[in-house]
Parts: structure tokens; C-alpha cells; sequence
């Protein structure tokens, strides 16, 4: 599914170290480049610490009127990752099948992917979604956002949804 033509997103990375120049952000340019294949014209990777920086970056994505925000970073449990909890502050409706379909792409690989806090919602029509900062994380991202981006674009834009036998 593909019908992003016209549609705009945002990539953040929330990564403290990243934002410090301590190591290259490799996640966020993952997602721009999955993003970019899936038809949606993309601005970022925007690098910022983890926590308050974050939900600035989506509260001014949310403001510019991006149709997708997608982090990558900071969903873990490690003391400093506070993206889901930036994020929440600023959705007003959580996806949370959108999150859960994106830790079960990578259990079976990785058990550990079911330690992602990630989270996924609506802010005004603009969706967040969180991914994990590592590269298969982000892979197992864009292989669920790939099936479902399009179509949840559509809904939140006020799509109809399709009738069985119409094209779609």
C-alpha cells in the first residue's frame, strides 16, 4: 500500500548521545529512507536529547501540520528513555495496535524487542509513532508501518473506508 503522494512526514531521533555528537545517528536516516520509499516527502532526521526535547520536536511537527511523526530512540527502559511518556503528553488518542503489531514483528528474532515502551497515536491529524532506537528495531518498524501507513493516513484525514468488491 502505497498512497502517500502529497503526504508529509517528520523523523526525530531522541538519543542524548546522539545529540551530543558522541556517535552518528543511524536509526533516523533508516526511517527517512523507509519513508521516502513508502511515497511521503521527508524532513528530519531532527537529532534531540531524549525527554522534553522530544515532545518540543512533536509539538512544532504537530504545529507545521506533518501528516506522520515518526521518533526512533528512547522507548526502552533505561532511566533516560522517556519518549512514550513526551509523546503521550502530546497525542490525544493512542493507536496501541500499531505499537503492539511493531514489538510482535521483532519478538520471535529478538525477545528483547518486547522491552520496547514505544507508543503510537493521533495529535490533532497528525500521527506519532514511536520506534525503537536500533536498526532492527527501526527495520521492524517500516516493515509494519509499510502495511498499515497509508491507510491510517487516509482514516485520520477522514477516509472512507474501502467496500468490499470496490477497488482500492
Amino acid at each position: 500500500m502505497s498512497a502517500a503522494v502529497g503526504h508529509r512526514a517528520l523523523v526525530v531521533t531522541a538519543s542524548n548521545r546522539a545529540s551530543a555528537g558522541v556517535y552518528p545517528d543511524k536509526g533516523g536516516p533508516l526511517v527517512a529512507e523507509g519513508l521516502s520509499a513508502l511515497g511521503f516527502a521527508v524532513d528530519g532526521p531532527q537529532v534531540v536529547p531524549d525527554g522534553d526535547p522530544v515532545e518540543a520536536a512533536l509539538r512544532a511537527g504537530v504545529e507545521a501540520g506533518y501528516d506522520v511523526i515518526v521518533t526512533t530512540g528512547g522507548t526502552g527502559v533505561s532511566p533516560t528513555d522517556r519518549t512514550p511518556e513526551a509523546t503521550r503528553r502530546v497525542v490525544d488518542r493512542e493507536i496501541p495496535g500499531i505499537a503492539e503489531a511493531i514489538r510482535a514483528e521483532g519478538r520471535d528474532q529478538v525477545p528483547t524487542a518486547a522491552l520496547s515502551r514505544g507508543l503510537a497515536g493521533i495529535a490533532d491529524r497528525t500521527l506519532v509513532v514511536n520506534l525503537p532506537g536500533s536498526t532492527g528495531g527501526v527495520r521492524d518498524g517500516l516493515a509494519v508501518l509499510g502495511r498499515l501507513l497509508a491507510h491510517t493516513v487516509d482514516q485520520i484525514h477522514g477516509g472512507d473506508h474501502p467496500r468490499p468488491g470496490s477497488p482500492s
